[in-house]
């Protein structure tokens, strides 16, 4: 995505900065990904950033990934952590996880990464193993999508369906507008307000996405 290490630790800090209602946020996404992720099974964070998903999804094991070395830090005890790229995850072994997830991450990949994330992806999946996916959806934030200059790819929720479907996983959910774009977006942060913004049908300024794709026996 970016070549040098500092570049790439100074765009981490100043697009992602670190915003305080993240946690409370993420918890109560994370309680509704539950419903997609055994509590007793592995679980894989590719592109973890602050491990926000990773620390407040229950699981038995949790593993978390990303290039940057800094992002260690953010990680709870019971995560364990590697450095490293989504699309060679061979330090895991075949069949290993029962869910892997990944936040805003296909949109800054190539062609052929993406295509090696996807197959990496289904070689570390249990057979019938979820992807878990929330993407910027191209057709609500067409505007501001490009402000990130890291993005190389659109996806809107039939494209990234389709995608996956390509790639051999069956989709199990597709929802077009699940979050606001950013951290940084009007809408009230409390977990209460999250929460029920979560049980709306109706979500105002949601321009992401959740797609689950179900690993194909």
């Amino acid at each position: 995505m970016i070549g040098d290490p500092g570049a790439a630790s100074r765009y981490f800090q100043s697009r992602f900065g670190h915003v305080p209602q993240r946690t409370g946020v993420w918890r109560v996404v994370c309680e509704y990904l539950q419903a997609f992720i055994p509590s007793e099974g592995s679980v894989l964070d590719l592109g973890a950033g602050y491990c926000s998903f990773i620390n407040h999804v229950e699981a038995a094991d949790k593993h978390a990934l990303d290039i940057f070395r800094e992002f260690t830090q953010f990680a709870h005890p019971d995560v364990q952590t590697h450095v490293g790229s989504c699309h060679d995850l061979s330090v895991f072994p075949p069949h290993y996880f029962d869910a892997v997830f990944a936040s805003n991450l296909l949109e800054h990949l190539t062609h052929e990464a993406v295509a090696d994330t996807l197959s990496e992806v289904r070689r570390v999946l249990t057979p019938s193993g979820r992807f878990i996916l929330v993407q910027p959806n191209f057709r609500y934030c067409y505007r501001e999508y490009f402000d990130d200059y890291t993005h190389l790819q659109v996806f809107t929720h039939v494209a990234l369906a389709d995608l996956l479907a390509a790639n051999g996983f069956g989709i199990e959910r597709v929802e077009p507008r699940f979050l606001p774009l950013s951290f940084k977006s009007r809408l009230p942060k409390w977990p209460w307000i999250v929460r029920l913004y979560l049980r709306s049908p109706i979500r105002p300024f949601a321009k992401q996405m959740l797609v689950v794709g179900r690993a194909m026996v």
